[in-house]
């Protein structure tokens, strides 16, 4: 412990800022080094506490940092501004992130392994596309609009009326518009694809994933939520409970107290949002369909419901399922659904 070394990197794409400090405080190193020379100079050191700010190429870098025999930590740029004291650049950005690595309260990222960040991948994936659908739907009504063909709303309204109105010739569509309307029609129906091989990746997934089986039995945990969350966060052994879990999602209320009186707002919305919109998508379709369930879970939620309204019950439920995910995963066991 005597002669622990504390090191920040600042990562880039072609140029990496290095800082290094021992146990007491002394620089070691503190220069700027090419992606070429990276590993070559981070080799010829002892074995070091590496930080990292989580960016894109973080988890690639922190597992050579491993293999290389270091400690790389990999934390939120939050926690690195504080103690920035100096302008704005990289060798300031790696000696805030040195500072930082060391302090008892900041919170470190798991390193994920390669085959956690390709079911990410396809996450993320899926999402554009999704947003990409929705657009392009939109731009189809609009054009649509141009020339006073209008129709209802839905996907399954676009689907079922513009191969309609292609064919109508009787409708005054230009050729030209109507060329590029099929054009539309046809990426529109790609990206349906698309999205649904995605969702038949997750369900792939979740059969080779005991953790992902395990939590898809809590109510309002499909195949999406389940593989999305084993990919970030594992077995959640970087929370120490399972508030703590719903805390990083944001699903807690936002604190405003002084003087010895409490204030609870709003959730916080802190963390990650692809997770928590999840939860909440899940939770929102289990209250819908609670029904006269006598479940002690649905009885709770039907009471909640009719005390603080349909979007409080949902969130609350999402709360709830983020603590009850990360006991099943931290201690391994199986979900009971007691009857009341």
């Amino acid at each position: 412990m005597s002669s622990l070394i504390f090191c920040g990197v600042d990562l880039a794409k072609h140029h990496f800022s290095l800082h290094a400090v021992d146990n007491r405080g002394k620089v070691i190193l503190h220069k700027s080094v090419s992606r070429a020379k990276l590993l070559t100079t981070l080799a010829n050191m002892p074995p070091m506490r590496i930080g990292l700010e989580a960016c894109s190429g973080a988890h690639y870098w922190a597992r050579e940092f491993i293999q290389l025999g270091h400690d790389a930590r990999i934390m939120a740029a939050k926690y690195v501004g504080p103690y920035r004291t100096k302008g704005k650049n990289d060798l300031n950005d790696a000696i805030a992130i040195c500072e930082a690595v060391q302090r008892p309260n900041t919170r470190f990222v798991p390193v994920k392994s390669p085959e956690r960040q390709a079911i990410l991948a396809i996450h993320r994936m899926r999402e554009h596309w999704v947003r990409e659908r929705t657009a392009l739907i939109n731009r189809i009504r609009a054009l649509l609009a141009e020339f006073g063909i209008v129709f209802p709303t839905g996907r399954a309204a676009i689907h079922r009326e513009v191969p309609l109105i292609l064919e109508a010739a009787e409708n005054g569509l230009p050729d030209i518009a109507r060329a590029v309307l099929a054009d539309c029609f046809e990426h529109l129906q790609t990206l349906n694809q698309r999205i649904n091989e995605a969702e038949q990746s997750f369900d792939l997934v979740v059969k080779a994933s005991p953790n992902a089986m395990r939590i898809m039995k809590v109510r309002g945990i499909g195949p999406q939520t389940a593989t999305a969350i084993i990919a970030t966060i594992g077995k959640g052994e970087q929370f120490d409970s399972g508030r703590d879990f719903a805390a990083w999602l944001g699903l807690v209320p936002k604190q405003y107290s002084t003087g010895g009186k409490p204030r609870l707002g709003r959730i916080t919305k802190h963390g990650d949002k692809y997770l928590r919109t999840l939860l909440v998508h899940g939770a929102r379709a289990a209250i819908t369909n609670i029904g006269e369930k006598q479940d002690r879970l649905s009885t709770w939620g039907r009471h909640v419901l009719e005390r603080r309204g349909m979007n409080r019950a949902i969130v609350a439920l999402a709360a709830k399922n983020a603590r009850i995910i990360w006991a099943l995963l931290h201690n391994q066991t199986e979900y009971q659904d007691y009857a009341a």
